[in-house]
């Protein structure tokens, strides 16, 4: 009777588990594959994200559509940045297998990168130039977007955006 009991227990428990893996497996293909990350970091401050949503094509350059909804999306992470300051931008190696670009309010970058992790003056990256008059003035907020660059010419794999304020 003991044996018998014992049995029905252990049939349980393996129902049980069976399911548990099942559920388990079922919940991670609704989960979307991570994106690479890129990181902004501050002085002692760092702040790091994804791709937004829909912004990472997986090793395939985005749909112009995709880009442009990309390029104007709001960004999820903001750092504080001080007039004099360095900031530092880090990729994943992966972006940086295929080179990346930074953009603020002017191209920031002449030429793309394949290093994962390039500094820039917070002045240059907060200034922007009046085209009529030629004269430059500094911002009170930017938004920077690293971009990994495609296998065609303007093609565009990512899109990281993030917002950097400075503090008066």
């Amino acid at each position: 009777m003991t044996a018998a009991l014992f049995s029905r227990g252990k049939g349980r428990r393996a129902v049980t588990a069976a399911c548990a893996v099942s559920l388990g497996l079922v919940v991670l293909s609704a989960c979307d594959k991570p994106t690479p990350l890129a990181t902004v970091t501050v002085g002692s401050n760092t702040v790091t994200t994804e791709a937004s949503n829909g912004c990472y094509g997986d090793g395939k350059d985005l749909s112009s559509k995709k880009f442009k909804d990309c390029l104007s999306a709001k960004p999820e992470k903001t750092i504080k940045v001080t007039s004099g300051d360095k900031v530092r931008i880090g990729v994943d190696p992966e972006i940086a297998k295929s080179s990346w670009g930074l953009i603020a309010n002017n191209p920031v970058m002449a030429e793309a990168s394949k290093e994962t992790y390039r500094s820039f003056d917070s002045d240059t990256l907060f200034a922007r130039q009046n085209p009529q008059t030629g004269q430059t003035t500094l911002e009170k907020k930017v938004t920077i977007t690293v971009a990994e660059l495609g296998k065609s010419s303007r093609g565009v794999k990512g899109i990281w955006r993030f917002t950097l304020e400075r503090d008066s």
